[in-house]
């Protein structure tokens, strides 16, 4: 169902100010559509984790604990890389606490217009 007029302009409206109110936040939410995994990382860390794998299943079938250990560690590394996200897709953290934005005008006002539609509505 599209959003009729004063919808979309209610949500421009809501946008810009969520850019001025905390732009790291409105990058973050603008990038959520797009995958936040680098395939080159997926990739890199999918191949350490298998020679990890295959060092680990060797050390134990040879009785080498040393190299078993050092494989599940070679194998934790390689799975690590493949799931972490680059610090691009995070775009950084520690800017603000959860409490102080939900106390911020711009929230107020959110809720405010919510209530105001729910008022609205039949």
């Amino acid at each position: 169902m599209p959003l009729s007029e004063r919808e979309q302009k209610l949500l421009e409206q809501l946008e810009q100010q969520l850019n001025a109110e905390d732009p790291h936040f409105a990058t973050s939410m603008s990038e959520s559509g797009t995958s936040r995994f680098s395939t080159t990382r997926l990739v890199a860390g999918a191949v350490t984790a298998a020679v990890g794998l295959g060092a680990l299943l060797w050390g134990v079938s040879q009785q080498f604990i040393w190299l078993g250990i050092i494989g599940f560690i070679v194998m934790a590394a390689g799975v690590y890389v493949a799931t972490s996200r680059s610090r691009r897709a995070t775009g950084g953290r520690g800017h603000g606490s959860a409490a102080a934005k939900k106390n911020s005008p711009f929230m107020a006002n959110l809720e405010q217009r919510w209530e105001e539609r729910r008022k609205q509505e039949p």
